[in-house]
């Protein structure tokens, strides 16, 4: 029933907050209008080996994002609108041109917004031979009927676990239930995609990645994560535990002033250990503003 209602129209929220904006009329919590709105599109060299590989991602940016966070980098793009409206055939077509240039994968990123339109360019971009995995790039905020509506379309889940604590997540990124239905999220997500499977290239063809970025002075909540992760089962995703926080980009209601320390990450990072949890690490070069896209560039 849900995707058909998602094919149905382009004009509701299919997000968890469900503000029920008639976008005809004007934007809801995440900002988006009625259509789809790309902010760029690029060949992405800084996401985990196993998606940007060495050709890179082909990182499909939207404008909007159901969060709020509070230190969130694209804020040039989750807050403000910017980009070009498409129609779902230009989208389509903005999903084929990443493979022409030679991209691993098509990298949707906060795509949320806008999902009645995403799946139909993606059945349209298939319909006109698009072969490579599709990634679905997210903060984790999803409903579980969304993700089933995408499902028959996405090959590898990107999403976040930001945190464990409802104070937390309501602070940082204006969402207390966040905790819940991140977690019943990436449940779904590693439920539909199987084990990870990669291929000859040590590409990822199919699976979960599951980012979860430390914030200084939290590493506390950053293991509670790490368990809770670990009741899903450390065979079923690859963990990705990001160091790259900085303040450049906190707005002024953001107490988080400062670098994650080297002990505050390493702390977080024995734990996973502990818990059988493996995959990707970052180091301290990585908190810094110059992995930021630029987004005045088309």
């Amino acid at each position: 029933m849900f995707f058909h209602v998602l094919q149905g129209t382009k004009t509701a929220c299919f997000a968890p907050r469900r503000c029920g904006t008639d976008r005809r009329e004007r934007a809801g919590f995440c900002g988006a209008p009625a259509g789809a709105v790309v902010a760029r599109t690029m060949l992405h060299l800084w996401e985990e080996p196993c998606i940007s590989g060495m050709r890179g991602s082909g990182a499909v940016f939207f404008s909007g994002c159901n969060l709020r966070c509070t230190y969130c980098q694209n804020r040039d793009i989750s807050v403000a609108i910017k980009g070009r409206r498409m129609t779902d055939e230009e989208l389509a077509e903005e999903f084929l041109r990443p493979e022409r240039e030679g991209a691993h994968n098509i990298d949707l990123i906060t795509a949320a917004p806008y999902l009645p339109s995403v799946i139909n360019a993606l059945d349209i971009a298939k319909r006109n031979g698009l072969s490579i995995p599709v990634a679905y790039n997210t903060g984790g905020y999803e409903r579980e009927e969304a993700i089933d509506a995408l499902s028959p379309y996405v090959d590898v889940w990107l999403p976040d676990f930001k945190y464990a604590s409802p104070a937390l997540a309501a602070k940082y990124s204006h969402a207390a239930d966040y905790p819940d239905i991140a977690l019943r999220a990436i449940k779904r997500m590693c439920e539909l995609a199987g084990p990870p499977v990669f291929g000859e290239d040590g590409m990822m063809k199919r699976g979960v990645v599951v980012r979860h970025l430390v914030l200084p002075g939290h590493r506390d909540d950053s293991k509670e994560v790490m368990k809770r992760l670990s009741e899903i089962g450390a065979d079923r995703f690859i963990l990705s535990l990001m160091r790259q926080y900085t303040p450049d980009f906190a707005d002024e209601s953001c107490d988080l002033r400062r670098r994650v320390t080297t002990f505050e990450y390493n702390d977080v990072l024995s734990f996973a250990r502990e818990l059988g949890l493996d995959g990707y690490m970052q180091s301290a070069e990585s908190a810094t503003s110059a992995y930021t896209p630029d987004f005045d560039r088309s």
